[in-house]
């Protein structure tokens, strides 16, 4: 008896002591039963995301760099200039940079802008290489560089645009300037709202030649009395709308010489001493410059020696400017623009560095709701080619993605889901290089049927549900 009494109120202890862990299953499972029985259907089939942006942000894969030799500094190049600068125009990166900003007299580098605008008209059918132009009082009065034009002659456009590109002949300048527009005055607005549509920052045209104000014949002058300046950067963005938009501007500028008019004085002589052709001629030679085709020169006693130069090695386009050289000495323009463009050739190239249609490494599907798979992955839809040291790889590259959530079937393949932006600084270069490509869908997602969209709902219900209860325990 005595044992059966004890044996019982051991028990009893045992209930009294597991009770509150008794209660708390019990009541977890009350809760379960209830839940299930009062939602038989979730009441919404999927959660609608906000359509928002999530950015991350990844590193290239490391691989050990190509051999790459050391890049000089552009202090050690020695430049005896002003001003210069050194650009790609595929990718519109900047190589070199030497106060490329400062606005400073470009000279007859203004006739880039005349020349633009006459291309252009031709390319519009505005006017042609072979209507004829009568020469006005304006254009013959022009001093400096000219062909000696009399007012009342008459000259092809296309021969008055070889005498402006090659010879820097003001009064054939004015002459096409005036073909154009009413008047110089006209045109010149055109030039100033062709300058900002490029995007030239500094740049201010006085007239179409290049020439100071108190040059220009009297009565034609303009009232504000501003000169033209443009800075080194303004100048590479012309050209590069020079060489991008008509790709044939070298059929005018690689003329080594052109007879204008007959007789010996009519012939005009390029003065563009590095045309890769000079290379045979004797005085030249030591100037020229392998794949060089344009671009143009300038000098006034404000400006200096300036050049525009241009050529192409390996299938890289460059642009040079050199502002501000020796005043004394023509063909010390040259002498820097060799260094200017030897530094970019020698020391770097354009490399593709992503691919079309490649996958961003390390990156995650996007989630695609109501679909019948639940996730798509995303491409690049194209290529993106940076200007990088000669032997770089992809090792410096930098990408940061921003993917659209809240994306929904039905997805087609090569829909947008974002946006990928690539950072690559270049040893050597002043800036880091960005650029953005879109991402798309590699697949079609097709719409998943309303059964497929209730089990799944069902199903993610459960499973918050039961993670919620485990989390009890």
């Amino acid at each position: 008896m005595k044992r059966m009494t004890f044996t019982y109120k051991k028990q009893a202890e045992e209930n009294r002591i597991n009770q509150p862990k008794f209660l708390k299953r019990s009541a977890a499972s009350v809760l379960l039963i209830h839940m299930l029985c009062l939602s038989v259907v979730p009441a919404n089939l999927a959660n609608a995301a906000a359509t928002t942006t999530q950015s991350t942000e990844t590193k290239a894969a490391e691989t050990p760099a190509a051999a790459q030799k050391a890049i000089p500094t552009v202090e050690s190049l020695n430049l005896a200039v002003k001003s210069a600068i050194l650009l790609e125009p595929v990718t519109g990166e900047v190589i070199l940079s030497v106060d490329a900003e400062t606005p400073l007299p470009p000279a007859s580098m203004t006739k880039m802008m005349t020349e633009y605008i006459v291309a252009e008209q031709v390319k519009q059918g505005k006017m042609s290489w072979d209507d004829v132009v009568t020469v006005s009082q304006n254009a013959a009065a022009q001093v400096g560089s000219r062909v000696f034009l009399a007012q009342g002659d008459q000259h092809t456009v296309r021969d008055l645009y070889i005498a402006m590109a090659i010879g820097s002949a003001n009064d054939a300048t004015v002459a096409l300037a005036e073909t154009v527009a009413p008047t110089e005055m006209e045109f010149v607005k055109l030039m100033n709202s062709e300058a900002k549509r490029m995007g030239m920052k500094t740049a201010h045209f006085a007239n179409s030649t290049g020439l100071d104000i108190a040059d220009m014949p009297e009565g034609t002058r303009p009232s504000d009395g501003q000169e033209t300046v443009m800075s080194a950067m303004d100048a590479a963005i012309l050209a590069k709308y020079i060489v991008t938009d008509h790709p044939d501007f070298n059929e005018f500028t690689t003329i080594q010489s052109y007879q204008f008019r007959p007789g010996a004085t009519g012939k005009i002589d390029n003065l563009d001493w590095m045309l890769e052709a000079n290379a045979s001629v004797p005085n030249l030679k030591a100037y020229a410059y392998d794949g060089l085709d344009g671009l143009k020169t300038g000098h006034t006693n404000a400006a200096g020696n300036n050049f525009t130069g241009t050529a192409v090695r390996d299938g890289m386009r460059l642009i040079s400017v050199v502002m501000g050289t020796d005043v004394q000495d023509q063909g010390s323009r040259f002498v820097e623009t060799r260094k200017v463009l030897d530094y970019g050739f020698n020391n770097f190239e354009v490399k593709e560095m992503v691919s079309a249609n490649q996958a961003v490494e390390g990156e995650e599907p996007v989630a695609v709701s109501k679909g019948k798979e639940e996730s798509v992955a995303y491409e690049t839809a194209g290529a993106l080619s940076f200007v990088v040291p000669k032997g770089a790889d992809a090792s410096g590259l930098k990408v940061q993605t921003s993917i659209e959530s809240g994306l929904e079937a039905p997805v087609a393949k090569g829909d947008k889901v974002g946006t990928a932006t690539y950072t690559y600084q270049a040893k050597g270069m002043p800036e880091a290089q960005t650029k953005t490509v879109d991402l798309i869908a590699s697949s079609d997602v097709e719409k998943a049927g309303w059964f497929k969209q209730l089990m799944r709902a069902i199903g993610g219900f459960f499973s918050d549900l039961f993670e919620s209860i485990k989390n009890l325990f």
